[in-house]
């Protein structure tokens, strides 16, 4: 592509072969442009020398100064008085010369570097000599961080990587302090393995506790093929101290780790694996290394987003590890699967081993499909169990449960489907103690009723058309009653217990025409159990279930609620109601708080608060709390600086009472360092 000048006034020497442009100078090629108020350009040494105004475009960086000689075919070259902003990492470049050495790298003079606008930037680095290359490092003798006008940190050499990509190195630590586990430093080493894979190792000492070491390796197969493993070790040197271990269980362990895997896997014949492993040394682990690089809250995190899969709480002491492969049909799907779970206080304690595994689990289910020549539909779910456990009752189960439909429409807005379901299942137990094995099977029926409607109007309204849809339902359940105490018990289905119930349901929907967006949803529900007021005997009748309601609403980006609860007439409370409300604005304001309560059992209330003061600080909280058991389970304070080159957060934290204090400057293009106490 040729070089196009365009000028006030343009000469051309012959014998030098070089052009003169003066006044408004402009000269350009695709992506790059030279402007001055007096240019020098030589077409056949392809050199260029610009004064007056100098701007240079080098694809997005800008390259400014009072003078600039340039090869422009080689893209070397010297400016004068120069400053030069890298677009891809937002860095300006000044210095009194400033060289050109290549299409990305650049080398200056008495310079500085920052990644804040302005005359006076919020922080820089200055320094005797500096290198830059693009998707690489830059290198600065004699260096100097200033804040403002005044300097806080000299060193004689220093370098930052100016990457855009992934790349090999050490990542930003954590420091910190606790009384359960002293100082503290975790210092992650990041390696970019490949463009389908990298690693990151953990160094954790801990000043009451050691050394803790972990590794993450991560993969991709292909679009659909990916998988992550995660191994973190500790030598606690404290383990028979109980103060310094954060849950109740009181285990004294030094041999602490958490291995966990998750891997997805697409096969032949559109066929799906998917591979789950969670083993933790000690039910302890997880709270006291919930937080940090590789705690559970950031391994659930990234589970969560990568593979669509979370983890087991981190409160249950029982953890499942399985594989599962799946097939799709167009109308139905067979999964085999492997559930191997792990009790971890039972483990730990060398009690007798009666944890019950599904090893393996066959299930096989249709979608509803019409029987040609017939107003019939049938479908069909099917499962096969082998339980197995090493101390006590095992054994296999088959089950399979046909179903028929007839549905039934009058005029355009009521539907009558009935069913009928006939179910058979088959056991095979195995007597461990005696080694003997008896077959057992169980026939049964049960049949529904279900009416139903759908009415739906639309609206206009000030935000655009809306649209109303009401789902009124009757359903009718019956399953005769039949003795089931020969039955072994492994789940819930080897229990099936009589029915005879009536259901009323209302659906309230209203969403967005323009784009189908839900803005609110609103349910009511409550059921009548005959066969509970047909009961003779002389306790009091409770045939009602508790009422129970659910309501959802969102309004764009600026709330979401959600609400549901059950309310007993026979008791005149609630047996359990959650709420949750996520409030926004466009300041970036934010409250959310969610509310759970179950008869008994729990109630708890979970906060968090974060108020913009100004465009660049904020104010952030949450606090939870158990109030069943009425105590405190963590509460947090802190204040953010985020500026446009920089950040800073100050936090305290008290969870459990561990009282930890933590300050993070962040600057933009350098990184960032952690504090804390």
């Amino acid at each position: 592509m040729p070089w196009h000048i365009t000028a006030d006034a343009i000469e051309y020497d012959e014998h030098a072969k070089q052009f003169t442009a003066t006044g408004n100078v402009t000269l350009t090629k695709n992506d790059r442009r030279l402007s001055g108020d007096l240019v020098l350009f030589n077409h056949q040494t392809m050199e260029a020398s610009a004064q007056g105004h100098v701007i240079m475009n080098a694809g997005e960086d800008i390259l400014a100064g009072t003078r600039i000689d340039i090869d422009l075919k080689t893209e070397t070259g010297t400016i004068h008085g120069a400053s030069i902003y890298l677009k891809e990492n937002h860095f300006h470049i000044k210095g009194d010369k400033i060289q050109k050495m290549g299409e990305a790298t650049y080398a200056a003079h008495k310079a500085s570097i920052s990644a804040c606008d302005g005359d006076v930037p919020a922080w820089k680095i200055t320094g005797r000599n500096l290198k830059v290359t693009i998707e690489g490092y830059a290198f600065v003798t004699h260096a100097a961080l200033w804040a403002k006008n005044i300097p806080v940190l000299y060193t004689p050499f220093f370098f930052f990587p100016v990457k855009e990509k992934r790349q090999s190195g050490l990542l930003t630590p954590q420091v910190g302090h606790s009384d359960r586990k002293g100082v503290e430093y975790n210092q992650p080493l990041y390696w970019a393995i490949s463009d389908r894979s990298d690693a990151t190792v953990y160094l954790h000492p801990m000043e009451k506790r050691g050394t803790k070491v972990g590794a993450e390796y991560r993969y991709v197969l292909d679009s659909h093929s990916k998988g992550a493993v995660m191994l973190d070790l500790l030598d606690d040197k404290e383990a028979s101290a109980p103060e310094f271990r954060m849950s109740n269980f009181g285990f004294q362990n030094s041999d602490r780790y958490w291995f966990r895997m998750k891997h997805d896997q697409r096969l032949p014949f559109d066929s799906f694996a998917k591979l789950d492993i969670d083993i933790v040394g000690d039910p302890d682990y997880f709270h006291e290394f919930r937080y940090g690089f590789s705690g559970f809250e950031s391994t659930e995190a990234h589970f969560n987003k990568t593979f669509g899969r979370e983890l087991d709480d981190y409160n249950d002491p029982v953890r499942v590890s399985s594989i599962s492969l799946n097939k799709r049909w167009d109308n139905c799907s067979l999964t085999t699967e492997a559930r191997w779970y792990d009790d971890i206080i039972s483990r730990r304690r060398q009690n007798a081993d009666a944890t019950l595994h599904k090893l393996p689990v066959v299930r096989f289910g249709s979608l509803k499909q019409r029987i040609p020549g017939t107003p019939l539909y049938w479908k069909v779910d099917a499962e096969y169990v082998h339980f197995h456990r090493k101390e006590g009752l095992s054994g296999h189960r088959g089950d399979i449960c046909p179903r028929v439909h007839l549905p039934k429409r009058f005029g355009n807005h009521v539907t009558l489907e009935s069913s009928l379901g006939l179910r058979e299942t088959i056991w095979r137990v195995d007597e461990h103690e005696n080694g003997d094995s008896e077959g057992i099977d169980r026939q049964t029926y049960d049949i529904r009723l279900e009416l139903s409607s759908t009415l739906f109007r639309n609206f206009q309204w000030k935000t655009g058309p809306i649209r109303h849809v009401i789902k009124p339902r009757i359903l009718y359940e019956y399953m005769p009653d039949q003795g089931q105490e020969k039955y072994p018990w492994f789940d819930s289905l080897d229990r099936i217990e009589k029915k005879n119930l009536l259901t009323g349901s209302i659906v309230n929907t209203v969403s967005s025409r323009g784009n189908g967006r839900r803005i609110c949803r609103f349910e009511v529900s409550q059921s009548y159990d005959i066969n509970e007021a047909r009961e003779t005997n002389e306790r009091e009748k409770e045939p009602f279930s508790p009422t129970y309601g659910e309501i959802e609403l969102s309004l764009g980006h600026f709330l979401s609620l959600y609400a549901d609860a059950e309310w007993s007439h026979h008791e005149s409370e609630f047996e359990s109601r959650n709420f949750l409300i996520d409030l926004r604005d466009n300041r970036g304001d934010r409250i959310f708080v969610a509310h759970r309560y179950q008869q008994d059992v729990r109630e708890s209330v979970y906060t968090d608060l974060r108020i913009k003061v100004t465009d660049t600080i904020s104010l952030y909280a949450d606090y939870e709390r158990n109030l069943h058991d009425k105590k405190e389970i963590k509460n947090s304070l802190g204040v953010l600086y985020d500026a446009q080159c920089w950040s800073a957060d100050i936090r305290h934290t008290n969870e459990a009472g561990d009282h930890r204090y933590a300050v993070r400057v962040n600057l933009l293009g350098l990184g960032g360092v952690s504090v804390g106490k």
